[in-house]
């Protein structure tokens, strides 16, 4: 969870400075108000005394309310304004506190956002930002819990990123605020954001923001992960290191052109792969990864591909209900020690962990 100290240009250190997941939200939309004097914040709550779980808060004191302004429940109409406002230069970042809420706005997002450019031979271009939530709590129930990054994924056009650390953060919404003219959306893990992680934001600008990460190199099992699965997969390689099993990970980070060639080779290493997503497995994610691995080479693998995602079935409300729905380290660390030694009765001691949310972030109640 945590980036290495680096030299810098003149070879001295440069210590990393510690920012949660939230904080650096909180820059990124700051960095993109100041740097385009043309963009705006749009959505429920983002001028309220919580602004979006801190990321925007104080924002519309800063800037004006003509630039972070709330907007009423209507969430396809208030996307056509976002894209009306991207088609007349200006660029919106539209927020969602629930991805379930994103469902509402699909005919703006995927027969309008997504398609401009292509239908009109590039003449207009719809550049702008949709942030959204996923993740648990407790109590969420079935329509405020969906992890839905494989349907906005699975449509050309949009660009679709899960940012798994606060540096990825600072680095790809830069970047899509500065340099990208599609439609990015950005599914953020609401465990996530009191994380604190080691960021350096003086680091030199990546070849590919959205580029799939490598987070952790290891001999004996791939694990590609995304969100708060990147964070599952260390903690898993952390504790399966004691007991002689290698991880390498890979943060997938833009799950919509996932980098087939990292996953390849490292696949190519270990021999052995597993999937863990923060969604259903069928048709989604982890599908995805399998469909690379099958048609570019099925032959590097030396056992069946593994998964790890939600139970399928809607999410109950009710919280020990809720903790068998979700995966817990348990359950990662089993799935990579089986694939591991080719045994179901591995002998490696499971965690007792019975809940990603009392590990992260403990809900008092729903919401």
């Amino acid at each position: 969870m945590s980036f290495e100290t680096a030299p810098d240009a003149g070879g001295t250190a440069v210590v990393p400075e510690v920012m949660t997941y939230g904080k650096a939200l909180y820059h990124a939309m700051r960095d993109a108000l100041e740097c385009r004097p043309d963009s705006i914040i749009m959505g429920q709550g983002v001028d309220d005394h919580k602004g979006t779980f801190g990321t925007t808060l104080g924002l519309a004191e800063a800037f004006g309310s003509h630039r972070v302004f709330d907007t009423p429940l209507a969430e396809e109409g208030m996307t056509g304004v976002g894209i009306g406002a991207a088609l007349n230069g200006l660029y919106p970042i539209q927020t969602h506190i629930r991805a379930d809420f994103v469902l509402l706005a699909c005919n703006q997002i995927i027969n309008l956002a997504a398609k401009y450019r292509y239908m009109f031979g590039g003449l207009f271009e719809v550049p702008m930002m949709i942030r959204t939530v996923v993740g648990r709590s407790w109590g969420q129930g079935a329509q405020h819990s969906q992890s839905l990054q494989s349907l906005f994924a699975h449509i050309p056009g949009l660009i679709v990123l899960m940012p798994a650390s606060a540096q990825s953060i600072l680095e790809s919404y830069a970047h899509a605020v500065r340099s990208v003219r599609n439609p990015v959306l950005m599914f953020e893990h609401r465990l996530m954001y009191d994380i604190k992680f080691q960021v350096n934001r003086s680091a030199p600008p990546l070849a590919d923001p959205f580029g799939s990460r490598l987070v952790r190199e290891g001999r004996d099992v791939t694990i590609v992960a995304t969100s708060i699965m990147v964070l599952e997969a260390l903690r898993a390689a952390t504790y399966l290191a004691e007991h002689g099993i290698d991880c390498e990970i890979i943060d997938l980070h833009c799950v919509s052109h996932p980098d087939a060639d990292l996953i390849m080779e490292s696949v190519g290493k270990t021999g052995k792969l597993l999937v863990a997503d923060t969604s259903w497995l069928a048709y989604g994610v982890a599908a995805e990864v399998c469909r690379i691995v099958a048609e570019r080479d099925p032959r590097v693998l030396r056992a069946p591909v593994a998964t790890l995602g939600m139970q399928p079935a809607s999410c109950p409300t009710a919280k020990r209900l809720e903790d068998w729905f979700y995966p817990n380290l348990g359950d990662l660390v089993n799935r990579v020690a089986r694939l591991a030694t080719d045994r179901a009765d591995h002998g490696i001691p499971l965690p007792d962990e019975q809940s990603m949310a009392d590990v992260y972030k403990r809900f008092k109640g729903p919401f």
